[in-house]
Parts: structure tokens; sequence; C-alpha cells
């Protein structure tokens, strides 16, 4: 297999789609070379072990966290460390495509969309497993994510641009509210 290695020379996007990605570097390399148009691919040619992630895990009790591996202008990658039971508002992207590779664990996503009367009604629910990826854009309407394993979860998270607010929908008030998104760790 063709590893991708910030000494290899520069390589283009043929060569890309033969490559499995081996190391969190060979990772963002690829993300930092390449354009936009070529990341579903690349978080498809992901294959590295949650041991990988263990320097960038940070756990609460009271709500999943948000781990910064690497965030410029084109892209931000976060790990999300999940306790049992945690789940996500639900909530847009903000406008950029949203990239979710599963880690370690099981989730359920769950997409909703506004109806004629402007309520959040659920399109559908799916289960996702380790190294499935599932991919979220605003005008698929907003989605939930939620930890369904009986232990410790990660799930990695690509954004096409960073994100520094979305909306989310807020349960005491029944309303979709605008969130300032912010770390709890960050690497890079």
């Amino acid at each position: 297999m063709n590893n991708i290695n910030k000494n290899d020379n520069n390589l283009n996007s043929k060569e890309l789609k033969s490559s499995t990605l081996q190391s969190l570097d060979d990772l963002i390399t690829a993300l930092c070379e390449e354009e936009r148009t070529t990341y579903n691919h690349i978080v498809r040619s992901i294959n590295l072990s949650s041991e990988v992630f263990k320097d960038y895990c940070s756990w609460s009790t009271t709500c999943y966290t948000r781990n910064c591996i690497m965030e410029n202008e084109k892209f931000e990658l976060i790990l999300l460390c999940w306790e049992k039971g945690q789940k996500t508002p639900i909530h847009d992207h903000g406008g950029e495509e949203c990239w979710v590779k599963v880690i370690e664990g099981e989730f359920r996503e769950t997409i909703y969309k506004k109806d004629e009367n402007g309520t959040l009604v659920t399109i559908t629910s799916t289960i996702s497993k380790v190294n499935d990826i599932s991919y979220m854009i605003d005008f698929m309407g907003y989605h939930c994510l939620e930890n369904l394993s009986e232990k410790r979860s990660m799930s990695l998270h690509l954004y096409a641009k960073p994100i520094s607010n979305c909306n989310i929908f807020d349960e005491k008030s029944k309303k979709i509210i605008n969130k300032e998104l912010s770390y709890d760790t960050i690497a890079r």
C-alpha cells in the first residue's frame, strides 16, 4: 500500500486515489495538499486505529468533548470523545460540509428537516459502526449523533472550512438558536 508522507514527492490526485492513509500525519498532509473535492475520498482512505488518537482524547461525564486535531483556513479536523449515551443537540453545520468517521463505538445518526410549519421532523435514522462514514451538509437538513455503545467511543469529524457557530434546536425553548462553538482541547 502507498502511504502519503510529507517526505514523498507531491502526490497527485490519481496517486491519492490508490493510497491508504495509515498515519495521522498522512491524513493531515493529504488534507492540506489536496482540494476540497477530494475530501470524501481522503476520509474513505483512512485506516487508523483508535490508538492513534489517544493523545487527543479528553472525556467528560456531562457532555461529549470536541478535541481539535488541526484547524486552518481549508478544514477543521476534530476528534469527538463520547461517554455512554451522550448525544449532540440537533444541529446544522454553519453551511459547511461534514464527514464523520467512527473510530470506536456505535452511533445513531438521525436526520431532520423542517416541515411546512417549520417543525423539525425525523427523515431517517441510521446506525454507524467502526470505520463507517456519514456525510452531512445543511441542504440535507439538521442531524443529531448519539453514542449507542456501552462504553467510551470516538468519532473523527472533518469540516470543509472551520465552523465557528451553528444552529441548534434548543430543547427548552423548542426553537432553533445560534450557538458559538468551542474546543475542549487544541492539539496543533
